[in-house]
């Protein structure tokens, strides 16, 4: 395969699980500001606590469709590790995600319900980039491309061969 198909071969690759990605993270959005004005209409919870409780239910949804949809293919071995850094990377995302909200809300008053939306969403966007890099990099971790494996194996395969062949020097 040349660099040039192998590229483009990698950038459908990342192009798709972008896609799923995505997918998800649009119906979590929609989670996430619909928790979000819910909490906001019906209760009296301040704007970034009600915005907390959003982000941690579109995080268990999150996290549902993540494993079960956009990366399915990914190696499922240690499911406690993948959960941990799934929750520690999310719940940076949730600071990013809050901060900004929150920078928005106490620092320079913008309070309407506008505003809280607009900021909870520019929060989120910036949050999702960090999040797309740690999953992918960190918790939904690639297994072995087949073409490593079957170069691996026939790499072992021929090892003995060679060995068998070799004949030791004579004096």
């Amino acid at each position: 395969m040349s660099k040039r198909s192998a590229l483009r071969v990698r950038l459908d690759q990342l192009a798709r699980e972008f896609a799923k990605f995505g997918a998800v993270g649009g119906v979590g959005l929609l989670v996430d500001l619909g928790v979000f004005n819910l909490v906001r209409h019906f209760t009296e919870v301040p704007v970034v606590r009600a915005s907390i409780i959003a982000t941690v239910v579109a995080i268990v949804f999150n996290y549902l469709g993540f494993r079960y949809f956009t990366y399915r293919d990914r190696d499922k071995s240690s499911r406690t590790k993948e959960l941990s850094l799934f929750l520690l990377f999310s719940a940076a995302g949730l600071v990013i995600q809050n901060g900004i909200l929150y920078a928005a809300t106490y620092g320079f008053g913008w309070d309407t319900p506008l505003q809280s939306n607009f900021f909870k969403f520019f929060g989120i966007g910036v949050a999702t980039l960090f999040r797309f890099w740690s999953y992918r990099t960190w918790v939904f971790r690639t297994l072995p491309a087949k073409e490593a494996v079957q170069t691996a194996e026939s790499f072992l395969e021929q090892a003995p061969r060679q060995a068998s062949r070799k004949q030791p020097d004579r004096v």
